[in-house]
C-alpha cells in the first residue's frame, strides 16, 4: 500500500474520530442523553427471575403474576387507572412501567422501596395485590423440584429464601431497558430520525421548562416532585406521596417524576391515572407545573416528541414454568 493511500485511511478514520467526537460534545449539552444496552450481568439468575416474574403462582389465588401489572407487551404496565388485584380490589394509585425501571432514585411512586430487589417482595404480600405472604410463596417454590434444581444452581443451596427470589427478579428486571429509540438516535447524531414538529416539540419541552423534571437517560425517574407547584391538582387518589414514608408535611403531595421513556405506551398517567391521553397530560402539565398553557398547536409538536422516546421493547423467549408438584400449595380463589 502507498504512503498516500495510507495517508488518505488516516484522514478519513481522524475525521471520522472528529465528527464521533463532535457529536458527543453535542450530546453532552442536551438535559436527555441516550439510554445504553444492558446484558444481563448474570444469565442464570436473570433467567430465574424471568420465571417468577411471570409466574401467578407467587400469588395467594394462583391467577396474578409480576406481569399481570407490568405487562411486558403493553409498555410495562396494565394500561389501567389503578391496577386490580386479589379478589378484583382496585388499587388506590398507577402501577408505574417496569421498563428502565432500574434507573430510578427509589421504586414506588412515594419511594418507599431503595431499589428494585426491596420493591419486589411488596406486592407478594400486599393484601390487595398478590396477597400471598413470603413464607408461603417460598412454600410454592419450595415445592417444585424443577425451581429447587434452578435455585441450587444460581445459589448453591437447596433452601429458598424471600431474599434470593426479590434478588431474581430484580436482576430480570434490570435488563428491561429500551434503548435505539428515534430521539436516541437523533441524540447520536442522526439528524434525519426526527421530523420537523418533532424537533420543534423537544424544542418547546426544554424551552418551557419541562426538563427541570424529566431528564437524564429515562427522561425522569430520579427526583420527587410536587405535584402541583403552580396552582393545585385535585386528584382522585389518596395518595400521600412522599410525606407517607418521610413523616414530613412538607413532603405531602411529593412523588417521583415518572420517567418518559416509552410514554405513548404507558397511559393513562400521573399518580392518579387520571390523564388518558398525552395530550391531557401536557396540558395539565403545562398548567398546574409551569403556569403555561400551550396552544393547540404546541401542545401536538411537544406530543410528537413524546412519541419519538419510545424504544426497543424487551424481546425474548417466554419462559415454560416448572410444573407444581403433588406437595404444591393449593391456589386459594377470590373470595376466600
Amino acid at each position: 500500500m502507498s504512503k498516500h493511500r495510507i495517508s488518505f485511511l488516516t484522514v478519513i478514520v481522524a475525521a471520522s474520530m472528529v465528527g464521533a467526537s463532535m457529536a458527543n460534545a453535542a450530546n453532552s449539552k442536551e438535559p436527555i442523553q441516550p439510554i445504553a444496552a444492558v446484558k444481563a450481568k448474570n444469565p442464570a439468575l436473570a433467567e430465574l427471575g424471568k420465571k417468577l416474574f411471570f409466574d401467578p403462582r407467587l400469588s395467594k389465588s394462583g391467577f396474578i403474576s409480576c406481569n399481570s401489572c407490568h405487562n411486558l407487551s403493553m409498555g410495562g404496565t396494565d394500561n389501567l387507572k389503578t391496577s386490580i388485584g386479589h379478589n378484583w380490589n382496585q388499587g388506590p394509585i398507577n402501577a408505574p412501567t417496569v421498563l428502565n425501571s432500574s434507573m430510578n432514585v427509589a421504586q414506588f411512586w412515594d419511594g418507599r422501596a431503595k431499589d428494585l430487589k426491596a420493591q419486589a417482595g411488596g406486592p407478594i404480600a400486599n393484601p390487595g395485590e398478590m396477597a400471598s405472604t413470603h413464607e408461603l410463596a417460598v412454600n410454592v417454590l419450595q415445592s417444585m423440584p424443577a425451581y429447587v434444581a434452578e435455585f441450587k444452581a444460581v445459589f448453591g443451596s437447596d433452601k429458598v429464601s424471600i431474599d434470593e427470589v426479590t434478588k431474581a427478579i430484580a436482576a430480570f428486571e434490570e435488563t428491561l431497558v429500551t434503548p435505539n429509540s428515534r430521539f436516541d438516535k437523533w441524540l447520536k447524531g442522526d439528524k434525519k430520525a426526527l421530523n420537523a414538529a418533532e424537533t420543534a416539540g423537544y424544542k418547546l419541552f426544554k424551552d418551557s421548562g419541562c426538563v427541570a423534571c424529566h431528564n437524564g437517560p429515562a427522561v425522569g425517574g430520579n427526583s420527587f416532585q410536587k405535584m402541583g407547584v403552580v396552582a393545585p391538582y385535585k386528584a382522585n387518589s389518596p395518595a400521600e406521596g412522599r410525606s407517607a414514608v418521610t413523616g414530613k408535611d412538607a413532603d405531602r403531595f411529593n412523588f417521583k417524576v415518572p420517567t418518559l421513556r416509552n410514554v405513548e405506551l404507558t397511559y393513562p398517567y400521573f399518580h392518579d391515572g387520571e390523564a388518558a391521553t398525552l395530550t391531557q397530560a401536557v396540558e395539565t402539565m403545562g398548567r398546574i407545573q409551569l403556569g403555561k398553557k400551550f396552544s393547540d398547536d404546541e401542545n401536538a409538536k411537544i406530543v410528537a416528541f413524546l412519541k419519538t422516546l419510545t424504544g426497543d421493547q424487551p424481546s425474548f423467549k417466554m419462559p415454560i414454568l416448572p410444573p407444581s408438584s403433588d406437595k404444591t400449595p393449593r391456589p386459594q380463589p377470590f373470595g376466600k
